[in-house]
Parts: C-alpha cells; structure tokens; sequence
C-alpha cells in the first residue's frame, strides 16, 4: 500500500478540545484519527502523521511563530519521507482567524497551491484533499476565530472544484464529524475514532483508484 502522509494542523496533530486558549493538550496515542486509520488499514500501509497546531496553507502567523506556513516546510517533508504514495492535505482551518483576511475561494486557491507545489518535488503519486471540518464560533476559541463562520462559506464547493480540476480525491470531514462545543474548533476522541474508520476505506478506495 505504501507511504501515506497526512499532512495538516492541529486536528491531524490530535490536540484536544482546548479549556483555555493556549493550553495544547493531545489525545493519546492511538487514540488520533491518522493512528486510527493506520490501524485499520493494517501493517501494508505507513501512516505519517504531520499535524502542526496553528499551520496555515501559505500564510506566515507572527503571533502563532515557529514555521507555521504550510507551503514553506512541504518540500523539506516529502522529500524527507520520500517517495509518498498518498498525500492527505486537510489544511485551511486556521486561515480562518480574522488576521489573514482571505476567503473562502482564496483559501482554496492556496491549498491548490500545496497541491501543485507537490507534485513539482516528483515524490507524490496521488492526492487527497480534505475539506476541514467547518469552526463554530463559540467555547474558549470564539474570539481567536471571530468571524469565521461566514468566510468558511462556500470553502467546500471551493475545495471540491479544485480537487476535481486537479484530479485529487475529495473528502469532506464535515460531513462524517463536527467541532466540539468547548472550543469550536477541535474535536473529542469519539470523532477521531469515527473520522479514522471513514479515511481508512477513503484512502484504500484513493490508492485502489490509483493501481
């Protein structure tokens, strides 16, 4: 089956449902929807889970530092866990906070970016663009994400269009699980079980595709 990166931000990484803004705390091991599909899919498949908390698609965060600018550390990732049978981008999420500004089309035009900028590295065979989860705006994290709610609109048509237009697999995780009311942003442990089994027959059914 191959290499499989997950590439993405703080849900891929695990964090939990944060009490108070700036308290990163992680679901157990095993418990994160990468390592959940892993184990679905059994011993054939290498997952790797490369989920930074804060990650932005191709924006530099200066509040949030330390190399959160998606598009800047993907070389130096593929190359590192090259050659990559599947790259998983669910990405888009933190482009949300009022700080960036863009919309829901551009967030799109710059997960295409991602897109693009892997397959130039020559280690990708194929792509799965996952649409994030849509934020509420409620719990610890409403005034980090205020506003969000009405720029991630159209965000999933945006990412489905482009997923066609560049022959990626498509995924919309907000359709299998929601955010967590504590922090609107997050999820509990039973949505990284659920979301784990519902990327495990994605990507067997992406990389059968792709045979």
């Amino acid at each position: 089956m191959g290499s499989i990166l997950c590439y993405g931000d703080s849900n891929t990484h695990g964090t939990q449902p944060m009490a108070a803004p700036g308290l990163l705390e992680r679901h157990p091991r095993g418990a994160r929807w990468p390592e959940v599909m892993a184990r679905l899919l059994g011993p054939e498949a290498e997952v790797i889970a490369e989920g930074l908390p804060g990650r932005t698609t191709v924006h530099e965060d200066v509040v949030e530092g330390g190399e959160r600018n998606g598009l800047k550390v993907l070389p130096a990732i593929l190359q590192s866990h090259r050659p990559v049978s599947l790259l998983v981008l669910m990405l888009g999420t933190n482009d949300l906070k009022p700080r960036f500004s863009v919309t829901a089309l551009e967030i799109a035009r710059s997960v295409e970016r991602l897109v693009l900028l892997a397959r130039t590295e020559g280690v990708v065979e194929r792509v799965l663009v996952v649409s994030p989860v849509p934020v509420r705006e409620c719990g610890t994290l409403s005034g980090v994400f205020a506003g969000a709610e009405a720029r991630q609109r159209g965000l999933e048509a945006h990412l489905r269009a482009m997923a066609e237009r560049q022959g990626c697999g498509f995924l919309e995780a907000g359709a299998h699980v929601t955010v967590s009311p504590r922090d609107g942003v997050h999820w509990d442990e039973a949505a990284h079980q659920s979301f784990g089994a519902v990327m495990a027959e994605a990507v067997a059914a992406e990389l059968g595709r792709s045979a």
